[in-house]
């Protein structure tokens, strides 16, 4: 889920094409107030979010969220970030899961 997120998310909300869905739009736009700067490019360093982002992470409809990441979205939030955010907020992406174009790889072991 960014930004994912996206979000990502999200992440989410550089460029806005077509209609939202209503049901994420406060999740997109509390995405871009609390997790952007946790999320966004260079790719390093990966930076600890704040309780507030991972709040934010916690309740937010991150399937409604990927949808509306676009190539555009992808050019300024950073992915690996997104994930990385996810997972240290304790909502982790499955491997193979699809945010966007961007798929989330499998597991480093």
């Amino acid at each position: 889920m960014a930004k994912i997120l996206l979000g990502f998310i999200m992440v989410l909300a550089v460029v806005v094409v077509g209609t939202m869905a209503e049901g994420c739009d406060k999740d997109r736009e509390d995405m871009i107030r609390e997790c952007k700067k946790y999320e966004m490019f260079p790719a390093t360093p990966k930076i600890d979010p704040s309780p507030a982002c991972c709040a934010v992470w916690q309740r937010a409809d991150i399937p409604c969220l990927c949808k509306r990441v676009t190539k555009e979205v992808e050019k300024e939030w950073c992915m690996e970030k997104v994930i990385y955010v996810a997972k240290y907020c304790g909502k982790p992406f499955n491997p193979g899961y699809k945010c966007g174009s961007y798929t989330v790889p499998p597991v480093a072991q």
